[in-house]
């Protein structure tokens, strides 16, 4: 046989594969891991860039408030713009007026009324909606309304109604032969009264949130204990409300905190009165600041409401986390 026809027969031998060309996937996955990481650094630049504006306006407008006033709460600020250095004066003083126990007390009693009925009425709405099927959209607009009405508007609405001679619920009452009776005018009444005004006020709010905790639950979890045998009842209690607890929680922190913070309704219906029944932490912070112009010692008061405020939203943490996880 001729070299030629050999070189016919004998097979070809396989050529090497190509391995990749720089820049595109080699190196291993060490440079792989790499360029993830840069790519990942690159997008959060990205999204930081995006959010700077508001990020800017955010610090400025909420911590640099927020510094002030804590700055203004260790002077003796005057509204000439004088002022002199008087470190924990103005709190040592707090602790000594009883104005302002007073004022927190009564603050600490209508929260404890306001709370329970928001959260009560925006459960039962949330409830209500989650089981209606007919024109829910409608009545999830109907029921919010009250929350984007102007509070003044809603207060001095709710004043007539409480008027004890020409108001609406005294004049149904009186049809009953069981009035009149001064809602605004008694002190054991006032703030029930405002409270129970404010709860129609913003319950709007935790409604919707809580219809959407709602709308998050399985529906077979309620439907295998309907297998089970569990009444209507049975499953609010043992089904929907632990799996509801995290936006209860939420809620009712969110509803105290607004409790904490009133102010609105009782300057409009009952300008704190009757005799201080109705003097709340931050109507005592606006009469100090605004009325008698002793900055450094309203400064003081709205510092002290801010750490009510901060150690509710730890709790809110702590809860929902807990829940979570």
């Amino acid at each position: 046989m001729s070299k030629l026809a050999a070189d016919e027969v004998a097979p070809e031998e396989p050529l090497p594969e190509a391995g990749p060309e720089p820049g595109e996937g080699g190196g291993g996955p060490g440079v792989s891991a790499g360029r993830s990481r840069i790519l990942r650094r690159r997008e959060a630049l990205v999204g930081l860039a995006f959010v700077a504006p508001m990020l800017a306006l955010f610090i400025v407008f909420r911590f640099g408030p927020t510094l002030g006033a804590a700055f203004l709460s260790l002077t003796d600020y005057r509204l000439s713009g004088e002022w002199t250095f008087t470190g924990a004066g103005n709190y040592t003083r707090l602790l000594q007026d009883d104005l302002f126990w007073e004022s927190l007390g009564v603050t600490a009693v209508y929260t404890a009324l306001y709370v329970p009925m928001t959260v009560a009425l925006a459960l039962g709405t949330a409830v209500l909606l989650h089981r209606t099927l007919w024109l829910r959209g409608f009545f999830r607009g109907l029921f919010f309304l009250p929350y984007v009405t102007s509070i003044v508007l809603a207060a001095v609405i709710w004043k007539w109604i409480y008027e004890v001679e020409d108001g609406l619920l005294n004049a149904t009452l009186g049809a009953l032969s069981l009035g009149p009776v001064d809602f605004l005018g008694s002190e054991s009444l006032v703030l029930p009264s405002i409270a129970a005004a404010s709860a129609w006020k913003g319950f709007g709010y935790s409604m919707l949130i809580l219809l959407a905790g709602l709308q998050s639950i399985p529906r077979e979890v309620t439907e295998a204990a309907t297998i089970d045998g569990a009444n209507g009842w049975q499953r609010f209690r043992w089904v929907t409300l632990p799996l509801l607890r995290p936006v209860l929680f939420f809620v009712l922190v969110i509803e105290a905190i607004t409790g904490f913070q009133v102010f609105d309704a009782m300057y409009v219906m009952t300008a704190g009165g009757p005799v201080r029944a109705s003097y709340s932490l931050v109507y005592f912070l606006y009469d100090s600041g605004f009325k008698f112009f002793d900055f450094g010692y309203a400064s003081a008061v709205g510092l002290v409401l801010f750490l009510v405020v901060l150690v509710f939203s730890l709790i809110q943490r702590r809860l929902i986390g807990r829940d979570t996880d």
